[in-house]
């Protein structure tokens, strides 16, 4: 049930969805049409499951919907007239009327019961309220018999539905008889200690109860206490007899209701003779067929309800699987021809694999829904496990292949472009419109794999078909033997009905709709298929609807291997709105009546924009072709020209000549303003300098990727002996590459012979480097060449280091002296060891002489010398004890440089600042990492360590521990995350550092605890409870059975029960949390398969949902709910959830599939003149596109229907008890660049989150703009106690715990219908 057959995360903006997903450019999406089965579903307004099995019953049993169809206006009145007063409208069975011929003849998926339900009476929280459907088919019946009351169909339901039973008793004595006849409408059956439907029939019927011994019976005749025997036998049979199997059972040794899941069979025919007291009839009389098995899954206190039904008339379609339509021995030849046509495949491919299984299918489409499990039959493996380690989901795999594949039927199927199906399909016609049209007909083009050909006979009705299972609005078929599985297990039969095998269906009603149904319901259900089809093709049209990017030829010159706009103020192009539907040859016409001073031919090419400019692929030659089918979709760039030449230029296009943009490099020679030396900045990565010194000058330019290398040599104007370099890649360890330090950069010659191949055979993309050196380049000594490789090397007067002393570390703490922290050029080089660098700063900065003076100055004892020899051994462990680290732009110490490396070996650019600072470099072999105990440091307090590379995980460990004086095997590491906060351990503790990819400087976290398992992630799970809200939908997470007591099984958490001074869990809710146990689950597991998981727990074992997405998972951060888990298909890992997490799960009333940013909020309105609000409204806010105030203000006013300029926000602060006002102004003035921006809700100030209340009061009704309550002033007060209380040094108040019972299951409400009075 909560199974994914396509397997695929949604995370991509390529999103591969049903055309019931698709979201409309405009206006409402209108109503799905039928499925394949052409049959009609119910929709479930909540958890009217129960109703929607029984209607459908009810509307297949043909003599019950025509004995309903048969009363007339006249009868029952007008729904025209129900508001006049003194108007008698039956609305019951007239509203039954209108949903059993939409149900019929509406062309529509599933139909609504909302007006059903409130002709019932029912209010909003009915629908939502799940009851016993053997209930309401007793209430519907009595509530149908009290409206048609006075009316020709006031005894219909007694003559079909109601038997009569009598019980006798016999006295043994004198043989006198006593007997009583008593109707039924059902029988209910008993299941427990039964095995089948006829031993429990023959218990009630057959088998006789004695009164003797202490039970005697008191025969009227004799007057006095006798032996008797009690029987009961079936007097009268209805035409239909429905049998409840008594599922539902009391414990009585723990005072608890359990559900019977053991085996308990049913015939399919039975016979009723040995359960009658008159059985002298014929079989026929007796015999009874099922035709409607209502199915019930879940336990006792919840679950859901669907219906087998057996098609009587054969209104639907029923499709046979395969397997039973075809011999084995057919598809074995199949199977030999299909392997001797096809192509041998290629099973680690992914573009041979989907293509092949796109060309096998006679529709050459296949369904997106499906296209998972074709690739498990085609390669006997998944697509995640196959292929998207490699190649990723499989939404994004087929977005990047857009030129081999392409979404058709409406974006429901994926076709390969070189053989796309008919785009254009029609939609399917309304089921009185086909009665005498062949059934078999595909209503889609997938099921052309179930038409005959021309010259096939269709296949014969199989015994036992036109069984189908409806399941609120899905509609499949099934087999009959599906039945078997209803047996036995938590979703089992609960309710049977069977007809009398006597009632033969008349010819004229088979497979048509519209049998007796009246004249006046079948015009309104063609005027509904009018309006719907309507609605199709207009919301058609409008996701039909391109956005086209027309660059007219006039406009643009030919540059660098690309199209570019001549004139840079205008973009050269024109938007177009065009229906894609149509042909290539309406568009050129089109663009022919938008340009009348056009002449001559027009070609319309698909271009696209490059960085190097405007290239053109594609021609559009075939007029007749649809833009459908010719791969054009929004935003797509057409270029307009005579297809020949722009501005006299040829233009060459298609794939292959693609241009590239390089950035082409030249020596720039000239002297160096040495005034400006200090000011002047290097372009390290490249060795380029601006402000005209000495270096190298860079310029973009594009050429066509199938050019050559010496075509490329001519365009640039170059001469033959010029040589053309790349960017040398080669890096050997511990190298930053060409010029990323040390004043040097590398370039690789090409040789003559790639002069003839081309650039895209060389591998060259945009952006890449390219150097163009005349031989007279090699004079300077800026370049050197040694083989095919050219060095650039920085001029003499850019090599220098500027090193700044800091006695005392840190970042520039006030407890340095001015004159202490003393700045130092050094001369330097790109292969100059930093040993040197750092030799030299000691002896610029003169540390020698003043530690050796120091040392000469202290008075020592009389026995101690200071020798020169010492001083000098002092001197040189003092150099050890200094160490060289860069510096960040935010001025932050970076990890210190190890100095047996080379400037440029060590990535330290030249004319920057190093600073000297006390510690240790680490060697080569060396790791210097930072550590934190406990918690993610703050800035300057973690502490430090080198390590070896070589060292394991848990000898670092032990190394740090040791550093800080703790003990103990209690403990693991951690990294950091991208966020700086605490991350996943590290799991592997006899893995070597070298292999983590630990850089210098990176910061570790010691956490107490042992290693949790690897992969596996174990998570506290607690059940979100609403106090204020009384519903049904929360009863199965109020109570649990499973022989515990409360106290053994729960504990709670409540909004205000914490001792921390943390706010409640959901502004202004007054929730309760319980807890509900605990899961082991693997962190590649999906957010769905935790929500399954979650549902096995013993705490949620009654609980039964139609999908996962009626579950919503918090996440708990200190006791509060702090954000909603979405992604159904999303990995835990990725969600960034770890061992040791609070979990919250929340019973929903609809499904859920929030986006990745959509906000879920609860809104309160203000009561006007009352400083109070209503209750809060959950709302979910888009904020992808636009995260703005008046985005969030629009929003709220489309829902409350007010006008946004009359609202007033403010964001509920709980901690603080205070309310930020939400200001009118939706842009804010950046000081600095003086341009407007926009100012976000998701950023400062506000932060809006999950679960954040917002306030609204409406202005045009209510002058309060004050949004505190008398609770937030209270609590404003508490918190001045407790801070003066604090402030005294007194302590803090705790909170007081509200002690009370614990919540009990909440009791069951009663299922009525309110009936109006007709006699």
């Amino acid at each position: 049930m909560f199974g994914n057959l396509f397997e695929e995360e949604e995370e991509e903006c390529f999103s591969l969805t049903s055309s019931s997903g698709r979201v409309a450019k405009g206006g409402d999406e209108p109503p799905p049409p039928r499925g394949r089965s052409s049959l009609c579903g119910i929709k479930n307004q909540g958890g009217t499951c129960y109703l929607n099995s029984l209607l459908q019953t009810l509307l297949f049993t043909p003599e019950f919907r025509e004995e309903l169809f048969s009363l007339g206006a006249d009868e029952l009145g007008c729904l025209e007239d129900k508001d006049k007063p003194g108007a008698k409208v039956r609305l019951i069975p007239l509203e039954l009327q209108r949903l059993f011929a939409s149900l019929l003849l509406v062309d529509q998926q599933s139909a609504s019961t909302a007006d059903l339900t409130d002709s019932f009476g029912w209010n909003s929280s009915e629908g939502t309220n799940q009851h016993d459907v053997q209930e309401l088919n007793r209430i519907l019946f009595s509530a149908l018999e009290h409206s048609l009351v006075g009316t020709t169909g006031s005894t219909f339901i007694h003559q079909l539905y109601h038997g009569t039973i009598v019980n006798s008793i016999a006295c043994k004595e004198c043989g006198n008889i006593s007997q009583r006849q008593e109707d039924f409408l059902d029988l209910t059956v008993c299941v427990c200690g039964v095995l089948s439907l006829e031993e429990a029939l023959w218990n009630m019927f057959v088998e006789e109860e004695l009164f003797q011994g202490n039970n005697l019976y008191r025969c009227a005749q004799c007057d006095r206490l006798v032996t008797a025997a009690k029987s009961a036998k079936l007097k009268k049979l209805p035409p239909f007899m429905t049998m409840s199997l008594l599922r539902f059972s009391f414990d009585y040794a723990k005072c608890e209701r359990y559900k019977e899941t053991g085996r308990y069979v049913f015939p399919l025919n039975i016979n009723l003779r040995p359960f009658c007291e008159e059985t002298d009839g014929e079989d026929s009389d007796y015999s009874y067929e099922l035709f409607s098995v209502i199915i019930h899954k879940g336990g006792c206190y919840g679950g859901h309800y669907h219906v087998y039904i057996r098609d009587i008339d054969q209104l639907g379609q029923w499709e046979p699987t395969e397997e039973d339509c075809k011999a084995k021995t057919q598809k074995k030849v199949k199977d030999e021809v299909k392997q001797m046509c096809e192509p041998k495949l290629q099973e680690d491919d992914p573009l041979s694999v989907i293509s092949a299984i796109i060309t096998q299918e006679p529709s050459k489409s296949v369904l997106l829904d499906q296209l998972g499990q074709k690739i498990m039959g085609k390669i006997g493996s998944s697509w995640s496990k196959k292929f998207r380690k490699h190649y990723g989901p499989i939404g994004k795999f087929l977005q990047s292949h857009n030129d081999v594949f392409m979404l058709v039927s409406n974006g429901t199927r994926v076709a390969l472009k070189a053989n796309p199906p008919s785009p254009v399909t029609e939609p399917p016609s309304p089921p009185e419109q086909t009665t005498d049209s062949d059934p078999s007909t595909p209503s889609d083009p997938g099921a052309a794999e179930q038409q005959p050909g021309p010259d096939q006979k269709p296949e014969p009705e199989q015994k036992g078909s036109h069984w189908f299972d409806l399941n609120d609005s899905a509609v499949t078929s099934i087999r009959e033997s599906d039945i078997e599985k209803q047996f036995q297990g938590k979703e089992s039969a609960y309710m049977l009905f069977y007809r009398k095998t006597q009632l033969q269906r008349p010819s004229e009603a088979l497979k048509n709709p519209q049998y007796k149904v009246p004249l006046n319901l079948i015009k309104m259900a063609q005027e509904e298929n009018i309006r719907v089809q309507k609605m199709r093709e207009e919301f058609e049209a409008t996701n039909n609807t391109v956005e086209l990017h027309l660059h007219l030829a006039p406009s643009y010159r030919l540059e660098n291997g690309a199209l570019q706009p001549i004139s840079k103020e205008q973009s050269g192009s024109t938007d177009l709105s065009f229906d894609r539907r149509k042909t290539v040859g309406d568009l050129r016409l089109a663009i022919y009546q938008m340009q009348e001073l056009w002449e001559g031919d027009m070609a319309l090419t698909v271009a696209r924009s490059l960085p190097a400019g405007l290239h053109l692929y594609t021609t559009l030659i075939d007029d007749c072709v649809s833009l459908y089918s010719a791969g054009i979709c929004t935003n797509s760039d057409l270029f307009v020209w005579n297809g020949r030449e722009v501005c006299g230029a040829a233009v060459l296009t298609g794939a292959e000549w693609e241009p590239v943009l390089l950035n082409v490099v030249r020596p720039f020679l000239e002297d160096c303003d040495q005034e400006k030396e200090d000011e002047m900045e290097c372009e390290e990565g490249r060795g380029s300098f601006e402000n005209g010194g000495p270096g190298l000058k860079r310029e973009a330019r594009g050429f066509a990727g199938a050019a050559t290398l010496g075509e490329v040599r001519v365009a640039l104007g170059e001469p033959q002996e010029s040589l053309l370099c790349q960017e040398h890649n080669g890096k050997k360890r511990g190298e930053q590459g060409a010029g990323e330090g040390g004043g040097a950069s590398g370039w690789r010659v090409f040789p003559p012979d790639d002069m003839h191949r081309t650039l895209k055979e060389l591998s060259l993309k945009d952006g890449d480097a390219l150097l163009v050196l005349e031989p007279h380049s090699f004079d300077s000594s800026v370049f050197t060449r040694n083989g095919d490789v050219v060095t650039v090397t920085t001029p003499s007067d850019c090599r220098w280091l500027q090193v700044e002393f800091r006695p005392h570390g840190g970042g520039g703490e006030e407890g340095d002296k001015e004159e202490e922290r003393r700045k130092v050029k050094v001369p330097a080089a790109g292969n100059m060891l930093l040993s040197e660098v750092k030799q030299r700063t000691i002896e610029e900065l003169q540390i020698e002489e003043q530690t050796k003076g120091k040392m000469l100055g202290v008075k020592h004892s009389p026995d101690f010398s200071v020798t020169p020899a010492f001083v000098e051994y002092k001197y040189c462990s003092l150099s050890a004890q200094y160490c060289l680290r860069q510096v960040d732009c935010a001025g932050k110490l970076l990890p210190p440089v190890c100095e047996e490396l080379s400037v440029r070996d060590a990535g330290v650019r030249l004319m920057t600042t190093l600073s000297l600072c006390p510690g240790n470099a680490p060697k080569a072999s060396q790791l210097f990492l930072h550590f934190s105990v406990g918690i993610a440091p703050s800035a300057g307090l973690e502490k430090d360590i080198i390590v070896e590379k070589s060292c394991t995980v848990k000898e670092c460990l032990k190394a740090m521990l040791d550093d800080v004086g703790l003990d103990g095997t209690y403990w693991h590491l951690r990294r950091l995350d991208w966020c700086e906060e605490v991350g996943e351990p590290i799991m592997d503790e006899d893995a070597p550092l070298s292999e983590l990819k630990l850089n210098n400087g990176e910061t570790l976290i010691v956490t107490e605890g042992q290693l949790p398992p690897k992969g596996f992630l174990n998570l506290s799970v607690w059940l979100y409870l609403d106090m204020r809200n009384n519903s049904a939908d929360f009863t199965d997470f109020n109570h649990t059975d499973n022989g515990h007591t409360q106290e053994q099984m729960l504990e709670f958490w409540t909004a205000g029960e914490t001792n921390s001074p943390s706010p409640p869990l959901c502004a202004g809710n007054t929730a309760e949390l319980r807890s509900a146990g605990q899961v082991e689950i693997s962190d590649e597991a999906t957010l769905e398969d935790l929500k399954t998981q979650v549902l096995t727990l013993p705490a949620l074992q009654d609980v039964c949902l139609p999908t996962t997405a009626f579950l919503r998972v918090w996440q708990l951060e200190g006791r509060r709910l702090a954000r909603i888990l979405r992604g159904q298909q999303f990995t835990l890992k990725k969600l960034k959830l770890t061992s040791g997490m609070d979990l919250c799960v929340q019973h929903l009333l609809r499904e859920e599939d929030l986006g990745p940013k959509d906000v879920m909020l609860n809104v309160k309105m203000g009561i006007p003149g009352e400083r109070c609000y209503y209750p809060p409204e959950e709302l979910v806010w888009d904020a992808a596109r636009d995260s703005s105030p008046r985005s969030l203000r629009t929003c709220l006013a489309a829902h409350y229907g007010l006008s946004p300029d009359s609202l007033l926000l403010a964001k509920h602060q709980p901690d603080k008890h205070t309310w930020d006002e939400i200001s009118n102004w939706n842009q804010q003035f950046s000081k600095k660049k003086k341009k407007r921006k926009a100012e976000s809700l998701l950023g400062a100030p506000f932060h809006l989150k999950d679960g954040d209340t917002i306030g609204l009061k409406n202005l045009l009704i209510d002058n309060n703009r004050n949004f505190l309550t008398l609770e937030d002033e209270q609590g404003q007060q508490r918190l001045r106690e407790q801070a003066e209380q604090r402030r005294k040094g007194g302590q803090a108040v705790g909170l007081q715990e509200k002690a009370g019972p614990n919540k009990s299951r909440k009791p069951e409400v009663a299922l009525s219908i309110k009936v109006g009075v007709f006699r």
